[in-house]
């Protein structure tokens, strides 16, 4: 039984490294997206039949079906499920194979396109990509910012280099490889005037309460300890006048409102009260964030640029 599955995989192997081209990947993409051949057809500016053709080439290729088709369309089997997973990362690695060419044309190195949750100090991030210079040249970078299970699902779908982000234990690690860089702790910001007044007592949670608060979305680790800490001093957690995960946002709307507190890590609120003239509480919460971590694909061969930014990363994070 092992070798006659050994067979039919090699078989398959050959073929698709003969035949495959870049446009049934392509293909591939549209039919999920569509559901239909019709309207794949159209987007394409080609005729449905060779649509149909090309479709019959990929599934020869395959030995089976790839999609199911009902009066709701087209949906993909287990097996088109798999295929259209490697394509779109086939597809995605071909886009950053053509940004690295244009990162070469440009006397730079690569271009990195890398995750980062929104709390992540500008100056840490600036410090790790200045020391990124692979054979004395610079590198290129796309930041993209969300929240790390948005950001991991990118990673997955080979669309980022690698994530800087939380670690937790809902976050689903398959096919992941992850590495602590640093903790942070968490700190009260708030207007000068009003940072000042709440430092010169022991906090009060009713009070606290009371006051407009810039918090960041549901079901981020902040926002989840912060309500916690509420309800475990026997206090309704305040609703937000503010919801954002935008570090310069909070720290605008604080500085300009008398009223106005938030809870961010302790290098934010250094860099908030640098920017922004926001306070800082001195008071602390005696507990930490979920540690920033790196995140990579565990399967990923690491470029020379990868491997030094992955370098300057714990250089910058390890004088912290």
């Amino acid at each position: 039984m092992t070798s006659t599955t050994t067979s039919s995989s090699d078989d398959i192997q050959a073929r698709l490294a003969s035949r495959l081209k870049m446009r049934h990947l392509q293909l591939l993409r549209l039919i999920a997206q569509h559901g239909s051949l019709t309207r794949v057809a159209e987007h394409m500016a080609t005729s449905q039949p060779a649509v149909t053709h090309a479709l019959a080439e990929l599934e020869a290729m395959f030995g089976a079906p790839l999609f199911t088709r009902s009066a709701r369309g087209m949906a993909p089997t287990a097996l088109g499920e798999v295929a259209l997973s490697r394509a779109q990362a086939m597809l995605q690695d071909m886009g950053h194979w053509v940004r690295d060419m244009e990162a070469a044309r440009a006397g730079r190195a690569a271009h990195l396109q890398v995750g980062v949750i929104p709390f992540i100090p500008g100056r840490l991030l600036a410090q790790a990509i200045g020391r990124t210079r692979p054979q004395d040249r610079g590198i290129t970078v796309t930041i993209h910012e969300g929240t790390s299970d948005h950001l991991l699902a990118r990673l997955r779908g080979h669309e980022l280099d690698c994530v800087i982000g939380r670690s937790s234990a809902v976050l689903a690690m398959d096919g992941l490889v992850h590495e602590v860089l640093y903790e942070q702790e968490p700190r009260l910001v708030a207007h000068r005037r009003l940072a000042t007044r709440l430092g010169r007592k022991p906090l009060s949670w009713p009070e606290l309460a009371q006051l407009d608060w810039v918090l960041g979305q549901r079901n981020t680790p902040m926002r989840e300890q912060i309500t916690d800490f509420f309800l475990r001093a026997g206090v309704a957690p305040p609703a937000p006048m503010v919801e954002s995960l935008s570090a310069k946002v909070i720290g605008e709307l604080i500085a300009a409102n008398e009223r106005a507190v938030s809870v961010v890590p302790a290098d934010i609120a250094e860099e908030l009260a640098r920017l922004a003239g926001v306070g800082v509480v001195g008071h602390r919460f005696g507990w930490t964030l979920p540690p920033v971590t790196l995140f990579r694909r565990a399967e990923a061969s690491l470029r020379e640029a990868d491997a030094l930014f992955v370098q300057a990363l714990r250089a910058v994070c390890g004088t912290r």
